[in-house]
């Protein structure tokens, strides 16, 4: 049987009375069909979108479109709908009489991929402009621009195939079907094959064959049966190591250290999952504004691969603001300045200053301070270790106590897997604090360690996977001769519901004890433990949630217990609500007391933007303080967890 190709690795035609349609074109193109979003502004900055101005239009027609798609599902009638420039575009005019034939002839191959993307291959698309098939229109039309011009869209989908026979050939014969999602009676949508055939060429690359390619995909649609008989053949090529590494586009990054952070080396086994590591590994190194590792097309003489990394520097000194609000806590403003490439292998210089409670203090001395500057120095003796030193100085005055604090701190942060960070460091801090215990100053001598397992998908707005941590903090205090240590864990999960995670079900759990010194008053404030706030429970005051002693002064405790749970449910693609509750308790003793357990509940609304969801909660305390906060409203970047 004949069949029409207008792609040499796919084709698909029609088998009914002998006679063949190719319809392989609308299937390639589809995918190629990509609207331009409309451009946003903050502050004169394009957050997304275009930010190109809109052509003048030449000999502007305007017209009305409708949609008549009998017998469908609101769903399938969505994507037809969205697959229409002609329904989204009509507020918008097009250039002339033949302008608007244009667009309908275009929409036509829209609408009919969009059929066979939903596995209707025996669908018809009709449309009609001002009464007549735009088959059947003149080459120069008129239409009468006393009124929009009518275009009708009629769309009969026809019944859904299945896939029917499915052959593999050449190197892909005898691999398991099910793994490239072709199953017989399962999906047989265009996108769905087009991603089957994909999925081979993954696998042949994944066992280090860089060359394999697809040499047939070929989809037959049978009337008869309402099936698809798919056919596809790939060649596998050779087995090929890594070969040399070239470093392109770079300006001011040493190029020896792109080879080395990039963890690529000549001879290591080609594999297309250590590329798209490399080129995500040194995106995060902030220094570039793109990477790409391309391969080459053909093996060198020694049977090896040539990698070229081509990278786009982005600015290497960059300055920003930020904000945030809470009812219970006040606003807060923070700068910061920074320098992402200061000698030439993508260390980082970052000198930062904030102030909050703004708003919520009396005076200015009542304000809370921080300035510090950090140092960080990438692959420093390993491609996977990082260096960071900080200095910081910060001012505190929440309502448990206030302190005047200066840090230094020195430490290694390990990836120990993809998933995997293990770090340890120095920390040497001096403390002014007045509390319940009165006036008193600390010298403390800390080793932060810390090992986290982060598989979350998304850092900012995650669906799926959890992100897990445990933390030590052995100490000694100089002024009071005093050996004590913290111990914290914390975990966090996420779980989304339905085909496109229309609901995600988030929760956290964290608890941390102390121990050692025998008083609590030979522990800096700032080291004990407290509750309470937008960043624990909602509805709380900042370390609201406290031991206190017979005078009402809050002590701070030994040990503490938190949770959180989370449904953030889409109302639509860029909104969302958020019910929520949150509970802790926190203890003098080395076991959390449950009886004193303390709860919050709230709502939430979430505006998702390019660079994370805008917060905004509002919460109330089930058990408040006497003299308390009755509810608080909490605004930020990003979910609260």
């Amino acid at each position: 049987m004949p069949t029409q190709r207008t792609d040499p690795r796919f084709s698909i035609a029609y088998r009914k009375a002998g006679t063949a349609l190719a319809v392989a074109a609308a299937m390639v193109l589809y995918p190629a069909f990509v609207r331009e979003a409309n451009a946003f502004k903050l502050f004169g900055i394009t957050l997304w979108g275009s930010d190109e101005p809109e052509l003048e239009i030449i000999n502007p027609v305007r017209y009305t479109a409708t949609m008549d798609v009998p017998l469908v599902d609101p769903k399938f009638y969505e994507n037809l709908e969205n697959a229409s420039f002609l329904i989204s575009d009509q507020d918008k005019p097009v250039s002339g009489d033949l302008g608007l034939v244009i667009k309908a002839r275009d929409d036509r191959d829209r609408l009919v991929a969009s059929l066979y993307e939903n596995a209707r291959y025996s669908g018809v698309v009709r449309i009609t402009v001002a009464g007549t098939d735009i088959e059947n229109l003149p080459p120069n039309p008129v239409f009468d621009h006393s009124k929009p011009v009518s275009v009708h869209i009629e769309i009969t989908p026809g019944p859904e195939f299945s896939l029917g026979n499915i052959t593999l050939e050449g190197d892909a014969a005898g691999r398991n079907l099910e793994e490239f999602g072709l199953v017989r009676g399962g999906n047989a949508g265009s996108l769905n094959i087009i991603r089957g055939g994909e999925k081979l060429i993954e696998q042949l690359k994944s066992e280090g064959r860089p060359l394999a390619k697809l040499t047939k995909r070929q989809a037959v649609a049978d009337h008869a049966t309402n099936t698809v008989d798919v056919t596809m053949s790939a060649e596998a090529g050779p087995v090929a190591p890594v070969g040399m590494i070239g470093i392109k586009g770079q300006q001011s990054v040493d190029p020896d250290f792109i080879r080395y952070y990039s963890r690529l080396n000549a001879g290591q086994p080609y594999s297309p999952e250590s590329l798209r590591k490399a080129s995500e590994r040194l995106r995060q190194l902030g220094v570039f504004s793109s990477v790409t590792v391309r391969e080459s097309e053909q093996l060198a003489a020694n049977g090896s691969l040539p990698l070229t990394i081509e990278g786009s520097e982005g600015k290497h000194r960059y300055f920003g603001l930020g904000a945030q609000f809470s009812t219970t806590e006040g606003a807060g403003l923070q700068g910061y300045w920074g320098h992402r490439n200061l000698f030439g292998k993508a260390e980082t210089l970052r000198i930062e200053g904030a102030v909050s409670r703004l708003g919520e203090a009396s005076s200015v001395e009542g304000m809370d301070y921080s300035a510090g500057i950090t140092f960080t120095k990438p692959g420093v003796f390993h491609p996977s270790a990082t260096f960071k030193a900080s200095l910081t100085a910060k001012t505190e005055h929440p309502d448990t106590y206030e302190a005047k604090t200066i840090t230094g701190a020195a430490g290694f942060s390990y990836e120990v897997n993809d998933t995997d960070t293990a770090a340890a460091g120095l920390e040497v801090s001096w403390t002014d604090t007045d509390d319940a215990y009165g006036n008193n100053k600390y010298l403390t001598t800390s080793i932060p360690l810390e090992y986290v397992r982060d598989t979350r998908d998304n850092k900012l707005d995650p669906t799926t996977g959890f992100r897990a941590a445990i933390a030590a903090k052995p100490s000694y205090e100089a002024m009071n001769g005093t050996f004590f240590s913290t111990f914290e864990g914390s975990a966090t999960g996420y779980k989304g519901l339905g085909s496109e995670d229309r609901v995600v079900l988030a929760g956290k759990l964290g608890a941390g004890v102390l121990v050692g010194a025998s008083d609590l008053q030979d522990v800096p404030a700032t080291r004990r433990f407290y509750a309470g706030g937008g960043g624990s429970v909602r509805g709380y005051s900042y370390q609201e949630i406290s031991p206190y002693n017979s005078n009402g002064d809050a002590t701070g405790g030994r040990s503490y217990v938190l949770g959180s749970l989370e449904a953030r449910i889409k109302i639509t693609d860029t909104i969302g609500l958020v019910p929520f509750i949150d509970a802790a308790a926190v203890s003098t003793r080395m076991t959390p007391d449950f009886s004193d357990m303390r709860i919050g509940a709230g709502i939430g609304l979430r505006y998702a933007t390019p660079f994370g969801p805008l917060r905004l909660d509002v919460a109330m305390p089930l058990d408040k303080y006497d003299g308390g906060n009755s509810y608080g409203i909490y605004a930020g970047i990003g979910q609260s967890f």
